[in-house]
């Protein structure tokens, strides 16, 4: 589980191109996607390829590879073809309530052969007026559950959409929405991780929307290009508890691998070497 969710860019599971480019992106998860920058011709050809590149996932930079899948009838196949010993975790869009992750639940559960970690961890994408209301039972499934839910991701397009609002008039309109999605998911005891800015090439109003995502309680945004990755982590700092986290991991750890242990617990959870690298990540970014 990643310990930064300041970033997560969506990569086209269809392009070779941009599959290989994103072997060295410094975004907290990379994501590679299945499901809307891919046509329905091109999904399976997309599930070969992506699962060509979780064999190679030592390659990739990222802390995090996860795979956004689709919500429809396909994520069955979607999942008998990308759970694999190098995923970090899926992206579920659309998820209006629980039961997707039930349906998730029980794919895995039925796979011949899950690889040792399982399916890692899930975010469920939040898009719809149903699952800004339902978001709080939405982040606390995996109390209940074999999944282990991450975080959130807010969706603003589709919720617009579901609003019947027009973009140019909404973003404001849809503040609320906004807000509670990562208000609830925060009260569940999960990140949750803001919608995308759309125009590329509008830095000044990816910074605004960061600084406002920022303020309604986000950890972090979703990105759909690699020139947005920068501006993000700038914007999107370690805060004050994920720094004393950080502080303590990289006290508790060495210690603890001293003395022939390669896990010990910090603050009720486990932690190895994956999160001490986190921890020291983090404290770089701090300046401690």
């Amino acid at each position: 589980m990643p310990r930064l969710f300041r970033s997560l860019c969506f990569v086209p599971g269809n392009n070779p191109k941009f599959i290989q480019k994103a072997e060295n992106l410094q975004a907290d998860i990379v994501c590679l996607d299945l499901e809307d920058s891919v046509p329905d011709s091109q999904k399976e050809e997309a599930r070969r390829m992506i699962r060509g590149a979780l064999e190679a996932r030592q390659s990739y930079k990222t802390e995090a590879l996860y795979v956004r899948v689709n919500s429809d009838a396909a994520i069955k196949d979607d999942l008998k073809a990308i759970v694999h010993g190098g995923i970090d975790g899926i992206v579920i869009p659309k998820v209006n309530n629980v039961k997707v992750l039930r349906q998730v639940e029980e794919i895995v559960a039925d796979l011949e052969a899950p690889p040792p970690g399982g399916l890692g961890g899930v975010i469920p994408s939040i898009e719809s007026a149903e699952g800004v209301v339902k978001t709080y039972e939405i982040a606390s499934f995996g109390e209940e559950s074999r999944l282990r839910i991450d975080c959130i991701l807010f969706g603003v397009f589709d919720l617009l959409a579901d609003m019947r609002m027009e973009y140019s008039d909404g973003v404001e309109a849809a503040r609320y929405a906004r807000a509670r999605a990562a208000l609830d998911a925060r009260a569940a005891g999960v990140p949750a991780i803001d919608g995308i800015w759309q125009d590329i090439r509008d830095i000044r109003g990816l910074e605004q929307d960061c600084l406002l995502g920022r303020s309604l309680g986000y950890a972090g945004k979703s990105v759909i290009h690699p020139s947005q990755i920068d501006t993000v982590h700038r914007l999107f700092h370690p805060t004050a508890s994920e720094i004393l986290w950080a502080e303590k991991v990289v006290q508790v750890y060495p210690k603890s691998v001293q003395e022939g242990r390669g896990a010990t617990v910090v603050d009720n959870k486990m932690i190895d070497l994956v999160h001490y690298k986190q921890a020291q990540a983090v404290l770089d970014l701090a300046g401690r």
